[in-house]
């Protein structure tokens, strides 16, 4: 995918992240729900019972070209590393700085996305308990169903359905976002620059504690994707973080020089 759209191309479609599901049946029945509103890219995350499945296959009801096309990986990073922007559903209140949208909100930032060029993925956690603070933390924004809060779950296919569905229906209507003049940046491009930070803030002593260390790296990834910056802005901010690194007061001898 490239950083900027073709010129007459297709908008870009997102793709559907199932992170670590455990039964086939719940697959067949996303990939059925794919099908029904023209959505074709499932990816998995470390699915329970292995892959290929044909109990997925069996309950997609014919979805066969979505269930042929699935990949799977061996982790979350793995899985959203070519993507420009990434949803995470969850019913549930959560705690940093992400931003919340409601579905359709959430497929018309998808949509005008996909306009300029830039590949987005929604993220399904497990059918138990969902996405943990982690995975979320990966994500640009949440999305959140209006379910009555006394009984807010659903089922994978039950939230990837609702999403397709809002996507079908924004794909015919005018939204009240424009596609960004710049695409966001792959993921694998903001994950390495977390992978260089983190081991330079640890021997730094910005964790204070390994206790704290967690959650104050969930806080600064959450606080650093939130604008959705682009591969060039990313650039920008690692050469601030390097020229930061190396620096020493003006007159202050270096270890070398003061022996």
């Amino acid at each position: 995918m490239t950083e900027n759209a073709a010129v007459g191309a297709a908008p870009s479609k997102p793709v559907i992240i199932l992170v670590e599901p455990q039964l086939g049946d719940n697959i067949g029945m996303v990939a059925r729900a794919m099908a029904n509103f023209g959505l074709s890219d499932l990816r998995l995350v470390t699915p329970r019972d292995g892959w290929p499945n044909e109990r997925a296959r069996a309950t997609a009801s014919k979805a066969d070209h979505v269930i042929d096309a699935v990949t799977v990986f061996d982790s979350l990073p793995a899985a959203i590393a070519d993507l420009n922007f990434v949803l995470a559903t969850t019913a549930r209140q959560r705690d940093g700085h992400k931003e919340v949208l409601g579905p359709v909100e959430a497929c018309q930032r998808i949509g005008a996305m996909g306009e300029g060029g830039s590949q987005s993925g929604i993220l399904f956690g497990r059918e138990r308990w969902g996405l943990n603070n982690e995975e979320i933390g990966q994500a640009d924004a949440i999305v959140t169903f209006p379910v009555d809060p006394a009984f807010a779950s659903l089922n994978i296919a039950q939230a990837v359905l609702l999403m397709a569905y809002e996507l079908s229906r924004g794909r015919s209507a005018d939204t009240n976002f424009s596609a960004p003049d710049r695409a966001p940046a792959q993921k694998q491009v903001l994950n390495a620059m977390f992978d260089w930070l983190e081991p330079a803030l640890d021997q730094r002593g910005y964790f204070r504690t390994e206790q704290k260390k967690p959650k104050m790296m969930e806080n600064l990834r959450a606080v650093l994707t939130r604008p959705g910056f682009s591969a060039d802005e990313i650039a920008v901010l690692r050469g601030v973080f390097t020229a930061l690194d190396r620096f020493r007061p003006r007159g202050a001898k270096t270890e070398s020089e003061s022996q």
